[in-house]
């Protein structure tokens, strides 16, 4: 079997109230990137504001070695759920089957709950961005059963490696 091509990926947590020492959600993230042998390249918490967090996951884009952006918070309904406002209009390529797929297996352990996550992902500029719920759970779901196999260059019959810019 062919070795992991280790991705350089950013972790941006969406949130008016986390800090560094609080943030177990972008934890999650970075412990399993990290597990997996990819390389966590930047973590940062953004106030959950549009144009706040257009101009860092904008940065990350623009950075030719971010390969992929995961983003934690803001993705439900509350008036503060900024991230699907601030980072849709950025996304060359909207990754529908992403969303459905988390909302399909985020059912299986919170019912019908579910139907609140506007989880989402896309292509943009040779980076992959995937945007998840902010509970450590939702993380941990998304990682493990959808974003882990889709970055993992080894993952057959196909996976985003192949379609994210060279670094």
């Amino acid at each position: 079997m062919s070795s992991l091509m280790p991705l350089n990926i950013a972790v941006v947590t969406v949130s008016d109230t986390r800090t560094a020492e609080t943030d177990k959600s972008g934890a999650v993230l970075v412990e399993r990137l990290e597990g997996a042998g990819h390389q966590l390249y930047a973590k940062t918490i953004i106030k959950d504001d549009i144009s706040s967090l257009r101009a860092e996951v904008s940065a990350l884009i623009a950075d030719t070695k971010v390969q992929a952006i995961l983003l934690t918070g803001g993705t439900g309904f509350t008036a503060r759920d900024n991230t699907v406002a601030a980072i849709s209009p950025l996304l060359d390529s909207p990754i529908e089957g992403f969303g459905e797929l988390f909302r399909q297996l985020s059912y299986e352990e919170i019912g019908s709950s579910t139907i609140q996550s506007r989880a989402f992902a896309g292509m943009v500029n040779g980076a992959i961005v995937f945007c998840v719920p902010g509970s450590p759970g939702a993380c941990a779901t998304a990682w493990d059963k959808i974003i882990s196999e889709q970055l993992d260059s080894r993952h057959k019959p196909c996976n985003f490696t192949d379609k994210l810019r060279k670094v």
